[in-house]
C-alpha cells in the first residue's frame, strides 16, 4: 500500500465508475489519485473480472489471467503503485510448443504474433514446402490492405494458409479466443499493419517491426510479469488503494439506469435500492451492458455496442501428486517449457496447456508435492463445448494431455472455471467501430467508456483505456468546477 492516503475534499468533484474489472479499478485509482470523490459500483459479489485467484489441493493458483505483459509499462506500473511491486515476478521459462502434426514442436523465434521474419525460423514446424512458398513471398506483387484486413486472410495470401493455420492461429487464438481469417489485423497487430501498408513484403514489414522493438528496448527485461501468489491479487490490491484514498467500493449492487441530470448538468446512476448523482461517469463494463445504458442517452453508441460479439472459454486447472508421475525431475517425465500451444487445425479439445509448476516459481515453491498445469478450451463460435459437464471438460483435457505428453496419471484434485462472454471480438472494421463509438459518447458531457471492448484485451491495454478516460474526465470543465454533488440520496 502506498503510505500516501490523502481522501478527496467533500466539496471535490464525485464521479461514478460503473464495473469493477481491472478498468472499472484502474480508473477509480486514476481518479482518486488525482482529488475526485469516487464510487465505484460492481454487479457481482467479486472484484477483478477475469483476474482471480483460488486454490487447488490447498495450492494457490491464479483461475483466470495469469500474466502480463511487461513491455507494456501500464499493468506493472499499476501493480506497483497498488504496493505489489516486491511480488511482481517473470516466468522462470519462457520457451514453449506448439502441439502440431502429432508432436510437440518448439515455438520458433522471430515472429510478430506468428507472422514470420526469417522463413527458415518455421523448419520443422511447417513442411517444407510451406517453408519454401514464404521464402518466395518478396517477389509477389504487393497486396494492398485497404483501411483494415483479417490477419488470417492477408497473411494466408502472403505466405500460405499453414502459417495461419499452424502459428498464428493458436497465438491469436490465446489472446483472442477468436478466429484469424476475422480478426482485424488493425486492430490485432496495429504495428505490423502499418508497417505492411509502407513495404511491397511482409516478411521487410516483419525485420521492420521488429528492429523497431529492439531499438526502442536495447536492454529489455521480460517480456511478461506475473505476481507471487497470482495476478488476481492486483484487483484487490487496487481496490484497497482507492479505499485508502477515500473511494468507495460498493459490490453486488448492479445499475439499472443511467440518465443525464435535469437541471445543473451531472448523471443519475440508479441502482435497485439507490440513486447516486454524479458529475461523471466511468462505463468500465462489457460492450453488452454498456449497451444497455446507454441506450436512451445515446442511442447511436449503444447500437455499436451491441453489435460486438464475444467468444467464451473455460480453464480446467489440474494438480497431481509428483509422486503419481513418471520420469524424474520436478516434471516429472512431463516435456520441458512452460507448455504448449494447439492449432484448431489439428481437432484437438484442448487450444492450450500451461505447465503452471514450471512457469512460475511461487507455484513451484507453495506447492512442492504437487505438479500444477491447466489447460484451455474454448473458441469463438465453439461455444458449444463449454456447456459439457465439469466432468467432460476434465476427461477430454486428460485425453489430449496424454496424446500430447504421455501423461497417464490422475489429478489428485480438479477444477473447471467457465469465462461465458469473456473475449471480445476485433473483427475487420472494429478500430473504426470503436471510433464511432467514442465520437458519439464524446457528445456526452462528464461520461466516457474504457475497458477490452475498446483497444486491446489484454491487462495493460484495459489499464491503459481506464487512465484515459479517467484523464479526459478529469479534464472536463464539470469537473474542474467544485460541485459538491451528492453522493446519494
Amino acid at each position: 500500500m502506498n503510505a500516501d492516503t490523502r481522501t478527496a475534499h467533500p466539496d471535490a468533484a464525485h464521479v461514478v465508475v460503473i464495473g469493477g474489472g481491472i478498468a472499472g479499478l484502474a480508473a477509480a485509482h486514476r481518479l482518486v489519485g488525482s482529488g475526485a470523490r469516487v464510487t465505484l459500483l460492481e454487479a457481482t459479489s467479486r472484484l477483478g473480472g477475469k483476474l482471480q485467484t483460488g486454490e487447488i489441493a490447498g495450492a494457490p493458483v491464479d483461475l483466470g489471467a495469469e500474466s502480463m505483459l511487461a513491455r507494456r509499462p501500464e499493468a506493472v506500473d499499476l501493480a506497483r503503485a497498488a504496493g505489489l511491486g516486491d511480488r511482481l515476478q517473470p516466468p522462470a521459462t519462457a520457451s514453449a510448443s506448439i502441439w502440431t502434426r502429432g508432436a510437440l514442436r518448439p515455438m520458433p523465434k522471430g515472429h510478430v504474433m506468428g507472422v514470420p521474419g526469417d522463413p527458415a525460423a518455421l523448419a520443422g514446424l511447417l513442411t517444407a514446402e510451406a517453408v519454401d512458398r514464404i521464402a518466395r513471398e518478396p517477389r509477389l506483387p504487393p497486396a494492398d490492405l485497404g483501411d483494415d484486413v483479417a490477419i488470417g486472410e492477408y497473411v494466408a495470401e502472403r505466405l500460405g494458409r499453414e502459417v495461419v493455420d499452424r502459428l498464428v492461429e493458436p497465438l491469436l487464438g490465446g489472446v483472442y479466443a477468436g478466429d484469424a481469417y476475422r480478426i482485424s489485423m488493425r486492430a490485432a497487430v496495429p504495428r505490423l499493419f502499418e508497417a505492411a501498408r509502407g513495404h511491397a513484403s511482409l516478411l521487410a514489414a516483419v525485420r521492420e517491426v521488429q528492429a523497431e522493438a529492439a531499438a526502442a528496448q536495447p536492454d529489455a527485461g521480460p517480456v511478461f510479469m506475473g505476481v507471487e501468489g497470482g495476478v488476481g491479487l492486483l484487483p484487490d490490491a487496487v481496490a484497497a488503494a482507492v479505499r485508502a484514498h477515500g473511494g468507495q467500493i460498493l459490490t453486488e449492487t448492479p445499475v439499472v439506469a443511467l440518465t443525464r441530470a435535469a437541471a445543473g448538468g451531472g448523471w443519475q446512476i440508479r441502482t435497485d435500492e439507490r440513486t447516486f448523482t454524479a458529475d461523471g461517469v466511468v462505463l468500465a463494463t462489457p460492450a453488452w451492458s454498456a449497451s444497455a445504458l446507454l441506450a436512451d442517452e445515446s442511442p447511436a453508441a449503444s447500437a455499436e455496442l451491441g453489435r460486438v460479439e464475444y467468444a467464451s472459454m473455460a480453464l480446467v486447472t489440474l494438480a497431481f501428486r509428483r509422486a503419481d508421475l513418471t520420469g524424474t525431475g520436478a516434471g516429472g517425465g512431463l516435456p520441458d517449457g512452460s507448455g504448449f500451444l494447439v492449432p484448431p487445425a489439428d481437432g484437438r479439445a484442448i487450444k492450450a496447456s500451461t505447465f503452471s509448476t514450471r512457469k512460475w516459481g511461487w507455484v513451484d515453491r507453495a506447492a512442492p508435492d504437487l505438479f500444477i498445469l491447466r489447460t484451455s478450451l474454448g473458441r469463438y463460435g465453439e461455444e458449444e463445448q463449454l456447456h459439457c459437464e465439469d466432468s467432460e471438460l476434465i476427461a477430454a483435457s486428460l485425453a489430449d494431455l496424454a496424446e500430447a505428453t504421455g501423461l497417464s496419471a490422475r489429478p489428485a484434485a480438479a477444477e473447471v472455471t467457465r469465462w461465458i462472454g469473456g473475449l471480445p471480438q476485433y473483427p475487420v472494421g472494429h478500430p473504426d467501430r470503436v471510433a464511432r463509438i467514442r465520437e458519439e459518447v464524446a457528445k456526452l458531457p462528464g461520461l466516457r467508456v474504457c475497458g477490452a471492448v475498446y483497444d486491446g484485451v489484454g491487462i495493460p491495454a484495459c489499464i491503459a483505456s481506464a487512465q484515459r478516460a479517467a484523464d479526459e474526465i478529469l479534464a472536463m470543465p464539470t469537473l474542474a468546477r467544485s460541485a459538491g454533488a451528492d453522493a446519494g440520496q
